[in-house]
């Protein structure tokens, strides 16, 4: 589509917005033209209209898989396909997102489905990509985790790591992190006074709030502070098409967590595995979160020493079981940087790139809202200004002050859409006042 057309389009949407049809084929020309970010943003609104329309579900889940968020378009598939008749293109899509989780044996099972349904989905591009991972694969890692080796050996292996970052490696977020000493950090120091008070080591901690502002950089970097082992943990690791493997992968995880204690295990996208049971057609689902809680209680092991954080993006969609005491009953906001944090943040980015008497503090007072992802855009946008620039001057030039306030101008924050939603949850479904932080930093009054 030409770019005039897609103006026009969003022009008329604009002009229209309860539209469907209209709104339909925005969203199909912003994916067409490599503007997920934007077809997310129509494709969720289409789906208020019409939440149970299969086209726009897979086009929400293909908009996910192009941004490399793995975990919501698998989420949205895994309800597709639990469909008695699902579209062959759903097999399609399926098999992108298994490759791009590096299961490409699952991957090629998915492509395999589609073409025997409909010959002409028959894609050569996909079909050697996944040959040639299936033939790259190391031979350990084509068995599942906890999987079905006839051996221990032949198993996957868990990796961990011992972070090197620390707190002083994460720009600002003070407050953030001041909250993460007092719950996580002072217990680990001073054991001696928790088990005086019969007090156990560990628990759950859940970090939520709009994505892109470090919740994963924060989770290693305690992990560091604290010089303990990080597991980090993705959907992809733990979902599994057989029946009854997820359960058995999540187990393995923890296991090898409770043998390398102390231990921080980090779960990303949890809402994506913990989803509100309420919500949930297929009890495969169901199963996996039930598991999750009985490994969160150390119902047959102990979790002592064992620190379990996860992040989510959509705290609302966690099944109300997981913030019972002992779980994830710990709640921190991770809000998008203040103008400190947003100062420290450009620093921390640009210190090993040629820079010229850049005021970082005009920057941060520029970008209100920006996340730290939003920033890191910036840069990268007048990175490439510069090296336009410098390929004609042919000599590297240091990016400045006014580089980085054009790049600025370029970009929005991506942080807006998740503070609509918030606040909506903040101000209608905050019964125990676990969203007032929301309130607190949108300055509204319930």
């Amino acid at each position: 589509m030409e770019l005039n057309d897609l103006e026009f389009l969003l022009e008329a949407v604009k002009a229209s917005p309860d539209n469907l049809p209209l709104r339909k084929l925005l969203a199909s020309a912003l994916l067409k033209n490599r503007r997920f970010a934007e077809a997310e943003v129509e494709y969720k609104e289409a789906l208020r209209m019409a939440p149970q329309d299969l086209g726009l579900q897979m086009g929400l889940a293909t908009a996910f898989l192009e941004q490399e968020k793995h975990g919501m378009a698998s989420v949205i598939m895994e309800d597709i396909l639990a469909l008695d008749m699902p579209p062959p293109q759903a097999w399609i899509i399926q098999a992108r997102i298994l490759l791009a989780m590096g299961n490409a044996r699952d991957a090629q099972e998915a492509y395999d489905n589609a073409i025997t349904l409909d010959p002409n989905l028959a894609d050569a591009y996909l079909n050697s990509e996944i040959s040639q991972k299936l033939d790259t694969e190391p031979e350990a890692s084509k068995v599942r985790l906890g999987g079905f080796g006839e051996t221990e050996e032949e198993d996957r292996i868990i990796e961990f790591e011992r972070p090197k970052v620390s707190f002083n490696d994460v720009g600002g977020m003070e407050k953030v992190k001041e909250e993460i000493r007092l719950k996580i950090i002072h217990p680990l120091e001073h054991p001696e006074i928790y088990k005086a008070y019969g007090k156990k080591i560990g628990g759950g901690i859940l970090l939520y709030g709009p994505p892109g502002c470090g919740k994963t950089h924060l989770a290693r970097a305690t992990a560091g502070q604290i010089k303990s082992n990080f597991m980090a943990v993705g959907i992809n690791e733990i979902l599994d098409m057989w029946l009854g493997q997820s359960e058995k992968n999540l187990h393995a995880i923890f296991q090898k967590a409770r043998q390398i204690k102390p231990c921080v295990l980090f779960f990303d996208e949890v809402d994506a595995l913990g989803a509100n049971r309420s919500d949930m057609r297929m009890s495969a689902g169901r199963h996996l979160i039930n598991q999750f809680l009985n490994e969160l209680d150390g119902i047959e092991q102990s979790n002592d020493g064992v620190l379990v954080l996860a992040a989510t993006n959509a705290p609302w969609h966690l099944d109300p079981a997981f913030r019972r005491p002992g779980r994830f009953d710990r709640i921190i906001f991770v809000p998008p940087p203040d103008e400190a944090g947003r100062t420290a943040i450009l620093e921390i980015h640009l210190r090993d790139k040629p820079v010229k008497d850049v005021d970082y503090l005009k920057i941060a007072q520029k970008t209100p809202g920006f996340s730290g992802a939003d920033l890191e855009a910036v840069i990268d946008i007048a990175i490439e200004g510069k090296m336009e620039e410098s390929m004609r001057k042919g000599i590297p030039l240091p990016i400045e002050t006014n580089d980085l306030l054009k790049a600025v101008g370029k970009h929005r924050a991506t942080t807006t859409e998740w503070f609509s939603t918030a606040k909506n949850y903040a101000l209608f479904s905050n019964e125990s006042g676990q969203y007032d932080e929301v309130l607190k930093y949108l300055n509204v009054k319930k």
